[in-house]
């Protein structure tokens, strides 16, 4: 049997992801094969393998951090959520369909022979699995079918280091209240707690460090400070959605629709010093931006109504009426178009049918399968004030249960407005330094001011600065006691 240790937090966003990552990296450097694996995942950024299958994008990350390629089996569920009270339900990189939240609590253990059965075939064929959980494992509330927490580390037999998050406050009470919270067997499972995007001098924690040891019954693994790393986040839980600074030489302006999926999108453009990537969800707040980005989302109709009623449909259009570029992505693609219908309900009210923004010369009919896919080719022609994409070599992926009339090309556009079904188009090498030399010429700007760099260097930098910060910050003999179950 291969060996394991899981990743709980007191609560959602406690930075298990990061941590799970981090040490996914630094095992790796220490000469073993790891995977990830959560087994329930909520998020609405999520990546089509290449076998078509659609996961959590956490569990991407941790891969590459651990040198291997994605696979649904590091993420056997994930949780789309469609509305407050809704999600579709993808198993095994596949929609099985839409529930609410009771349906699927009912039946939630339909699903935990394919959690074990991604699981155990990771566990062959690996040295170690890292697993990370989900929220907390003292929601008492939720514990009699839970598969994600304490419920999966019994399945799997994973001993468990519980996270706390010092950078919201009452990190002593988040730890102590969830160990207490627990069952006698459950308290058991926990070898060590961890406190974790600390700022300051660790000298001054060390009172209350000895405490929390004396009542938690277990050692404190570590101190883990804020990390300042460029790493794909999770959810909306992201906080480069809440940045919405200054100008800076050249300004990309993206709409944050309410449930706006795979925002990891523009992250390419993000890595740019003097770029700003500014998320925005008022008109107010939109200026006079070079780019103006339309992202996914999980329910196109409804955030097409938001987009509307906000008043930034018409801020768009009058932006794209002034010659600005305007580009949608998947769902920001099918509302760039003159209508959306959904006459088998996949998202809306059966027979729903609204108007796009008309700016491109394009109808999405909602069809009752999705397109999950990794497509790659070469960009046609392309006019405009992108024209530089033309000839490009483009890779990514498609997730879109609508469907556009006709056969259209990869990339759509009408003069200064684009579309495309297309995730992960500007990570294509050479893709978003097009983009960006486009509007660098259009406010008259020297392109090698932005500061270039090599994207898939930096990523690998990044993850190795992550497993260093892992490395100092955790008492890694005791992780490895852990996996060795000493």
């Amino acid at each position: 049997m291969g060996k394991n240790i899981m990743i709980q937090g007191t609560m959602s966003n406690a930075g298990k992801s990061l941590l799970a990552a981090g040490l996914c990296r630094v095992l790796r450097q220490d000469g073993y094969t790891v995977a990830p694996f959560k087994s329930q995942n909520m998020a609405l950024n999520s990546f089509i393998t290449a076998s078509g299958g659609e996961m959590g994008r956490a569990q991407v990350v941790q891969a590459e951090a651990a040198g291997i390629a994605p696979d649904v089996r590091m993420n056997p569920i994930l949780l789309k959520p469609t509305t407050d009270m809704g999600s579709q339900v993808i198993v095994n990189g596949r929609p099985v369909g839409n529930m609410n939240a009771m349906e699927y609590y009912r039946r939630k253990a339909e699903f935990v022979p394919a959690v074990l059965e991604a699981y155990r075939s990771l566990e062959s064929a690996y040295d170690v699995v890292v697993i990370e959980g989900a929220g907390s494992p003292a929601e008492i509330n939720l514990k009699r079918e839970d598969i994600v927490n304490m419920g999966l580390a019994r399945l799997v037999d994973a001993p468990v280091l519980l996270v706390g998050d010092i950078d919201r406050g009452g990190v002593f009470a988040q730890l102590y209240g969830t160990v207490a919270l627990l069952e006698e067997d459950e308290r058991a499972r926990i070898k060590g707690v961890v406190v974790n995007k600390f700022r300051g001098d660790r000298a001054i924690l060390e009172p209350g460090l000895k405490i929390l040891e004396e009542l938690c019954g277990v050692p404190v693994a570590g101190v883990v400070p804020y990390l300042d790393v460029d790493i794909d986040d999770e959810d909306s839980l992201s906080a480069r959605l809440d940045r919405s600074g200054g100008r800076r030489l050249i300004d990309i302006a993206v709409i944050r629709l309410p449930r706006i999926s795979n925002f990891t999108d523009f992250a390419p453009f993000e890595r740019y010093e003097n770029v700003s990537v500014r998320y925005v969800d008022r008109v107010g707040d939109l200026h006079q931006p070079d780019l103006v980005l339309l992202p996914g989302t999980k329910s196109t109709i409804a955030d097409l109504r938001w987009l509307r009623q906000s008043g930034l449909e018409a801020a768009v259009q009058r932006a794209a009426s002034a010659g600005v570029p305007v580009m949608g992505i998947c769902g920001g693609y099918q509302m760039l178009g003159r209508s959306v219908a959904d006459p088998e309900g996949a998202e809306a009210e059966p027979g729903t049918e609204i108007a796009g923004m008309g700016l491109l010369e394009v109808d999405t009919v909602f069809a009752g399968e999705k397109v999950q896919r990794q497509t790659k080719g070469v960009f046609g022609s392309v006019e405009g004030p992108l024209r530089a994409l033309s000839g490009l070599a483009y890779q990514g992926y498609e997730i879109h249960m609508g469907r556009a009339e006709g056969t259209l090309p990869v990339l759509m556009q009408n003069g200064n407005v684009y579309g495309t079904y297309l995730h992960g188009v500007f990570d294509a090498p050479g893709a978003a330094d097009a983009v960006l030399k486009a509007l660098c010429v259009r406010r008259g700007v020297d392109f090698a001011r932005l500061g270039a760099f090599d994207a898939g260097a930096y990523r690998e930098r990044q993850y190795d600065i992550l497993a260093q910060a892992v490395r100092e910050s955790l008492d890694m003999d005791l992780v490895y006691r852990i996996l060795e179950k000493k």
